[in-house]
């Protein structure tokens, strides 16, 4: 009974890692993007430029033992690798759930959302479940015991590796987000009929009798007399829904162009996330893309998360206005240091990179 259980166990864990490695894989920039997030709030912002990296390195890893582990290749090596990776992990989500910091791992990438609280219990039964697989899995010596499994066994790396670089040179082959190709921004906006709406309190704090003291606003304590007004909060006391795009917003030099965009029968955004992130590569493509789009007589839109001197520049040389949308937007929508998004209707059409973009016909 022991050795069943001891393999469910295996098998178990096994898919998950495989499962987490895989959503991750396919879109490796956001887990960087989760990663800088971590660097930020530890204080460890000196370590932001390698985030990628960093990133492309767990997910392969997390990816290569899962399968490791399912095909029982390296039992001992692959356990103990498994147990480090679970426990920085719950370190991670456990700082999460405590401090609220970041409020989405991105264990499951876009894939499944839990909150950190779920993740940090998730990886609490990993743990549980690699601890018991130290003490009753019998270590087989697996290695080399065929040719073809040990080259099959170092194939998942190699091959997680060529895709994580490949989907960082392009755009995620699947793409869970609320701005995928397929889906309509506006639906994404719409609140459902009878969905649960979010609730707050009012708490006030009055000094009275020279101690200060929290009210309600039932309370009434701007009656009390010789009450003095010290500050007051807004609490929440019910989570409602949040629909899948709540901060689509574009502003332009002559104010909200979101409807103008949303409505359009065909237009194209140039999307650009970090623009202090662009090289003198990444100008030269959207000079192509610009060229492009005029010599198309397309309508398109630049949107940007900020205004950088070099990007004014370029935007006047080509004669371009600038619009802005929040940054953590065009993340989601764009996995890219610059892309474009084709909308009709409000219904994404396609999104590419601009060397993808600058290759393709319109």
């Amino acid at each position: 009974m022991r050795k069943i259980f001891t393999e469910i166990i295996r098998i178990f864990i096994a898919l998950n890692f495989i499962f987490s490695g895989f959503v991750k894989l396919i879109d490796p920039v956001g887990t960087q993007i989760k990663m800088e997030e971590y660097f930020d709030v530890l204080h460890l912002s000196f370590l932001t430029p390698y985030a990628l990296a960093f990133s492309i390195f767990l997910i392969v890893t997390e990816w290569t033992l899962g399968w490791w582990l399912l095909l029982k290749f390296r039992l001992q090596t692959t356990v103990y690798g498994l147990t480090l990776l679970t426990v920085f992990f719950l370190f991670l989500t456990g700082y999460s759930a405590v401090t609220g910091r970041v409020t989405d791992c991105g264990c499951f990438g876009d894939a499944i959302k839990l909150t950190p609280w779920e993740t940090f219990f998730k990886n609490i039964v990993y743990l549980a479940g690699l601890l018991w697989l130290i003490r009753h899995l019998k270590y087989e010596n697996t290695t080399g015991r065929t040719a073809g499994k040990f080259i099959i066994a170092y194939l998942f790396p190699v091959a997680a590796l060529i895709l994580a670089l490949w989907t960082v040179k392009h755009l995620p082959l699947i793409d869970f987000r609320p701005y995928a190709v397929g889906k309509n921004i506006r639906k994404g906006m719409e609140i459902p009929p009878g969905a649960k709406p979010y609730k707050f309190k009012e708490i006030w704090y009055y000094k009275v009798n020279g101690e200060i003291k929290k009210f309600s606003s039932e309370d009434k304590p701007w009656d009390i007399p010789g009450a003095e007004f010290v500050k007051r909060e807004t609490v929440e006391i019910q989570k409602g829904y949040d629909p899948p795009i709540h901060d689509f917003i574009i502003e332009g030099d002559w104010g909200d162009i979101t409807e103008k965009v949303l409505n359009a029968d065909s237009v194209y955004l140039i999307l650009i996330p970090d623009p202090e992130k662009l090289d003198d590569e990444d100008y030269k493509d959207l000079m192509k893309t610009m060229r492009k789009l005029k010599e198309n007589k397309a309508n398109y839109y630049l949107i940007t998360a900020e205004l950088t001197p070099k990007l004014e520049r370029w935007s006047r040389a080509v004669d371009t206005p600038v619009n802005y949308l929040d940054r953590t937007t065009l993340k989601t929508m764009i996995r890219s240091r610059a892309g474009v998004m084709h909308l009709k209707k409000a219904t994404v059409n396609g999104k590419w990179t601009l060397k993808d973009f600058i290759s393709k016909d319109l």
